[in-house]
């Protein structure tokens, strides 16, 4: 394994001073939170916390803010949209040094966060009008009665985001509830303030009313009640124990609430698989950002006739990734983000150790890299009863299986509390299709890890089982932060008897007219 480390260059330092300085000031955030930077452990930002007061003070604000914005057509509120995917682009270097900075990923994987952020954005931008247009629907008394539905605002959207993607994840919601005319009050978490400030000032600087996107790091413990009591939806992403908690809190209003939550993810390698794409799909579905990613591979089902084939060369390939801290795209992994990840991955490595599990590479920490590194890692004969069979890590650790037969592997992916994203490699793509049917999880990709379903925006995108609730992405992900208005008028043939028509008269020309529609073929 090739290593390479690296001190932050000045232009980090330089842009951290300066989104710091917003991210420490707020109407009256007067407690402090030091936020350590990953690939050192050195302090990297003071962040202002917000109390319950606070997060009064943010709904008091946004909620005349949201009217104003909501009466905005379409294609103005879209313009400040148009530039931040601009901006993402024209100030990539700048985005890109503050998500490593933040969360220690490695350049790649940060660009390839910054690919989502700009595509979720433009796609919403250029197609929120018409997810958004009234659409006409049948009527009660179809030709005399005419029907719309409008899709309005719900109002201020409560916006829960994590760590490990505070770009993308943060604007996968916030652009959609924006666009759809709500105002929102968002807790990044406080780990990765720096890059949710970096997109909220350039959208602000683009014409974005400032009221409108409320940003506010805080305790969950001290804010998380009065963020969700006072919101009129809520969209949470997060672990699953989390998210179960905000989704009771939010039926307790109710609101609704839009739930994206953690996966035990499998990767099925078909016996007429092509290995070596197979295990080049496996590098990146399992060690991007480190594996901190609710759609990583975690599990890898390979058909027995390939498994000797499949094993070494993976094992081979993971020895050969570059592990390091580096501004540029030399390095193949970064760090984890966060103390508490690594003592998870430790612990649940050790566990399968303990009970019979080999490590076939990696399996140790290296702090000779810095505080945070672990070291990709293969296992085999992970097996029930060990955490890593059925928890979810959420690091770069990995176990491999064989399977004998397909219904075997069906059985195995769908084995877990989760259903989040699977994978199918084989050369053979209708069957492969077939075969995703069968398995429990809101979204399957064929020859790819998980970019290929999650980065379709135009589709939604959501787990079942203990992987969440709803969607994002498409146009239901956009209809969600909206509530239906249907609004009918009614022409020539009413519900209201006539005053020279008897009731038994009145209900014969009724029957006569919904046998007419029938025969017709109009309803």
């Amino acid at each position: 394994m090739t290593e390479t480390t690296t001190g932050y260059p000045a232009r980090v330092a330089a842009a951290v001073d300066e989104l710091g300085r917003i991210a420490a000031d707020g109407p009256r955030l007067g407690a402090r939170h030091v936020v350590s930077a990953p690939f050192t452990g050195e302090p990297l930002v003071e962040v202002g916390l917000a109390d319950r007061a606070d997060v009064r003070a943010a709904f008091d604000a946004a909620r005349p803010a949201q009217r104003a914005w909501a009466r905005l057509d379409h294609s103005a509120r879209a313009r400040p949209f148009i530039a931040l995917h601009d901006a993402l682009f024209r100030r990539q270097r700048e985005i890109l040094d503050l998500i490593q900075v933040e969360t220690g990923k490695a350049r790649a994987h940060a660009f390839e966060e910054l690919l989502d952020a700009a595509s979720i954005t433009l796609y919403y931008a250029r197609r929120a009008g018409r997810f958004l247009a009234p659409r006409r629907r049948s009527g009660a008394i179809p030709l005399f009665t005419r029907a719309r539905e409008a899709r309005l605002p719900r109002g201020t959207v409560a916006v829960i985001t994590p760590w490990n993607y505070p770009l993308s994840l943060g604007l996968a919601d916030v652009v959609p509830a924006l666009l759809a005319g709500n105002a929102v009050v968002h807790k990044p978490d406080t780990q990765t303030t720096l890059s949710t400030r970096w997109a909220w000032r350039v959208l602000v600087q683009a014409g974005l009313p400032a009221d409108v996107w409320q940003v506010l790091p805080g305790d969950p413990a001290e804010v998380g009640e009065t963020l969700i009591s006072h919101a009129d939806s809520v969209c949470f992403t997060g672990s699953t124990t989390a998210g179960r908690a905000v989704g009771r809190a939010a039926a307790d209003q109710p609101v609704p609430c839009t739930l994206e939550l953690g996966g035990k993810n499998a990767m099925v390698v078909l016996p007429d698989a092509d290995v070596a794409a197979a295990v080049r799909g496996v590098l990146r579905a399992a060690f991007t950002s480190a594996g901190q990613l609710c759609m990583a591979t975690e599990r890898v089902l390979v058909a027995e006739a390939l498994i000797d084939l499949f094993l070494p060369e993976l094992v081979s390939q993971v020895r050969q990734l570059r592990l390091g801290a580096g501004f540029d795209f030399d390095v193949d992994m970064g760090s984890l983000t966060t103390p508490r990840q690594l003592a998870r991955v430790i612990d649940h490595v050790e566990d399968a150790r303990s009970r019979g599990a080999t490590v076939l590479t990696g399996g140790r920490a290296r702090p000779d890299l810095g505080p945070l590194f672990y070291e990709p890692t293969v296992l085999t004969g992970v097996v029930s009863g060990m955490k890593l069979h059925q928890e979810e890590t959420f690091g770069p650790v990995l176990s491999v299986r064989s399977f004998r037969t397909e219904q075997e592997a069906i059985d195995l992916v769908n084995d877990t509390g989760y259903g989040l994203t699977a994978s199918i490699w084989s050369r053979d793509v209708r069957h492969a299709r077939r075969l995703a049917r069968e398995l429990r999880t809101g979204l399957v990709n064929i020859n790819e890890g998980y970019a290929a379903a999650y980065g379709s925006h135009d589709a939604p995108a959501g787990g079942i089982k203990g992987s969440g609730v709803g969607v994002r992405h498409g146009r239901d992900g956009l209809l969600a932060f909206t509530r239906p208005q249907t609004v009918a008028s009614q022409h020539v043939v009413t519900f209201d008897r006539p005053a020279r028509l008897t009731a038994e008269n009145h209900a014969r020309l009724l029957t006569a007219v919904f046998r007419a529609l029938k025969a017709t073929r109009v309803r």
